[in-house]
């Protein structure tokens, strides 16, 4: 085979889309991740590992072609992953359909009950490698009165400790594979583990509600409980948990303003 093509999916960087060429002539492309400026070998490590995950349940991600974590082959810590056809970029109007069926798409992952694992360890939040609400008790980052607020809500509540099992770890429009509005894989799964459900139900519902409106975290919780026959517990927990590990000010004042509202109706019920 030959390299047809290579453009990097994040800034120049990885991961890589490839392109390639058989010696008969027919083409096929594939996902090349590899360690950069914002993903460590560790994370690559993760990626692997969940993916192996995903294929072993059928579950709707990309599927791992080859992996060579030590370096020993590439010279790095490298992955291979099949590329899954749709788009990434959601509609700019909220749309009922497409939230329920992230929301559906979201349980799948959480019928998956995983012990702890050196690459798929546990999850206490979204991002976990992320600990902004740490970062504003330590002074390493400017607080707010409702961010200050909301952390002594959630540090004086026990975490819910039950159920345990596979979560994708940064579910957002972003890591969605879409096509005939509905989601065909969750993708990029370098900070996977296990954890409670609502480790990715408090973060897909923030997103939602800040890209969308405030109805968009309902539909997505209700996609969730269709699909998973069960009521989920403990919400305003998880939505609080998910809006404070983000940074104090978000990539725009919007973003900061619908944040902060998400924030507040999830601290009004706790």
């Amino acid at each position: 085979m030959t390299v047809s093509g290579v453009r990097s999916l994040h800034g120049g960087e990885s991961p890589w889309w490839i392109d390639l060429t058989t010696p008969c002539g027919s083409t096929f492309s594939v996902v090349l991740r590899s360690p950069s400026s914002r993903i460590s070998p560790d994370q690559i490590a993760t990626n692997a590992a969940a993916l192996a995950v995903a294929e072993r349940y059928g579950l709707p991600a990309p599927r791992l072609l080859a992996a060579d974590l030590d370096g020993s082959a590439a010279g790095t810590s490298a992955t291979l992953e099949t590329v899954v056809p749709g788009t990434s970029t959601w509609p700019a109007a909220p749309s009922t359909e497409l939230l329920l069926a992230a929301g559906a798409a979201t349980a799948q992952i959480h019928t998956v009950i995983l012990d702890p694992q050196p690459q798929l360890p546990f999850r206490p939040r979204p991002i976990a490698v992320d600990d902004f609400a740490q970062d504003r008790r330590v002074g390493r980052m400017p607080t707010t009165t409702l961010l200050q607020l909301a952390d002594e809500r959630v540090q004086a509540i026990k975490a819910p400790d039950v159920p345990v099992v596979f979560v994708h770890g940064d579910v957002w429009p972003g890591n969605t594979v879409v096509a005939d509005g509905r989601v065909h894989a969750l993708i990029d799964w370098k900070t996977a583990g296990v954890g409670n459900p609502g480790v990715d139900l408090g973060e897909l519902r923030k997103q939602v509600a800040i890209h969308y409106d405030d109805d968009a975290p309902g539909h997505v919780l209700e996609g969730w409980e269709r699909a998973s026959g069960a009521r989920a517990d403990n919400i305003p927990y998880w939505d609080a948990v998910a809006a404070l590990n983000t940074p104090t000010e978000s990539y725009s004042p919007y973003a900061t303003l619908r944040r902060d509202d998400f924030l507040r109706a999830a601290i009004a019920q706790l």
